[in-house]
């Protein structure tokens, strides 16, 4: 392996020819991700060199990223998160200007894990970590057309007192996320059996109390009627109405889990959720109630209204691409698991993107 030809050296030439425009990353590290490609191909290690992007300027020092790096993965820079001051947290500001999203420039890609979504989705890094305390790593995710993971809470240390952030991974799809995700849950391993088809799963719009775009829900419901038909997916009947978890959320992070609204909130929740998924069975929602908006602002809508009720309940979730609406912006899938079964999480993902159209390179991506 020569560094003109090797992966990392690729992933750092996308990225001094891409991010001027995309303003993905803070900082990019090419000297010293170079050397690392170097070691980890002598040493044999499993990720081989494998390039990856790290939320934030802390990124670094995470607990994911400290694993990939003991597997041979290239860490090689970080990437934007939303800038001091902003009064919301679906964009990011990299070392050129506010990011982008890289299949419509005058829409957000999300956040908080913004510049990581972009990263991943135009191609210079193969994976990032990303951390999700409202949908931090599943907005992004699904806002740029890519897999986006967040680990069931507790799992794996978080700096997050209040507990409702965990861990993420994103990647171009499941498949390309799995190396990964297996170095941080557990250390490798041999990829489990393909999952039992159809996977039982129950299918909501909008958990029984969102307002969605309706768009976005067409474009969902048409990807869950695709799974059905395939096989790959058994709708059950049961009832996913939750508790709107607005409240509850915002005390928790407020410092006051305690509240009496917000622990009612969280017990009912966790109840109707352990029927909902009892059985292994799999819950089906869109990622978000909005596509991608505009870098103004967005709106009245919260994008977080679908995906944070899992940071509470601490169940893991992931984002997989699930279409695109007339204008252009991808929309996601979330699927969500019974609490500790990452892995089994990753495995239905797998089996529910082989049943998707594939990925698609965005138009602001460029070309190799």
């Amino acid at each position: 392996m020569t560094p003109a030809t090797s992966t990392v050296a690729r992933a750092l030439e996308r990225i001094e020819r891409l991010d001027p425009a995309l303003h993905a990353f803070i900082e990019v590290w090419p000297d010293a991700a170079l050397a690392r490609e170097r070691e980890a191909a002598a040493r044999r290690l499993p990720l081989g060199g494998l390039p990856f992007a790290v939320k934030g300027p802390s990124g670094i020092r995470s607990y994911a990223a400290r694993r990939l790096i003991a597997a041979g993965g290239v860490p090689v820079g970080a990437t934007s998160v939303p800038g001091p001051g902003t009064a919301w947290q679906t964009w990011g500001r990299g070392a050129h200007g506010r990011t982008v999203n890289p299949w419509r420039a005058d829409r957000t890609p999300g956040g908080s894990s913004a510049g990581a979504a972009v990263a991943v989705a135009a191609g210079m890094a193969e994976a990032a970590t990303g951390g999700d305390g409202a949908g931090s790593v599943r907005i992004p995710a699904a806002w740029c057309g890519v897999f986006g993971l967040k680990t069931t809470n507790g799992l794996l240390p978080s700096p997050d007192r209040t507990g409702l952030a965990s861990a993420g991974v994103l990647a171009r799809t499941a498949a390309a996320a799995e190396p990964c995700l297996r170095r941080v849950l557990d250390g490798g391993g041999a990829p489990d059996e393909a999952p039992g088809l159809p996977l039982p799963a129950v299918y909501s719009e909008d958990l029984g109390f969102a307002e969605v775009d309706p768009e976005v829900a067409a474009v969902v419901r048409a990807a869950v009627d695709r799974l059905v038909a395939a096989g790959t997916v058994r709708l059950l009947d049961r009832d996913a109405g939750l508790l709107d978890p607005a409240g509850a959320w915002t005390a928790v992070r407020g410092g006051s889990p305690d509240d009496p609204e917000a622990v009612r909130v969280r017990r009912t929740n966790d109840e109707r959720l352990d029927a909902l998924l009892a059985g292994g069975a799999l819950l089906l929602t869109p990622a978000t109630p909005n596509r991608p908006h505009g870098h103004e602002g967005p709106g009245t809508r919260y994008s977080t209204a679908l995906t944070w009720a899992f940071n509470l309940s601490g169940h893991p979730a992931a984002s997989l691409p699930a279409g695109f609406t007339g204008d252009g912006c991808p929309v996601g899938l979330q699927v969500v698991a019974p609490r500790g079964a990452d892995l089994g999480l990753l495995a239905a993902a797998r089996a529910v993107e082989d049943a998707l159209p594939p990925a698609r390179t965005p138009p602001l991506a460029g070309r190799d």
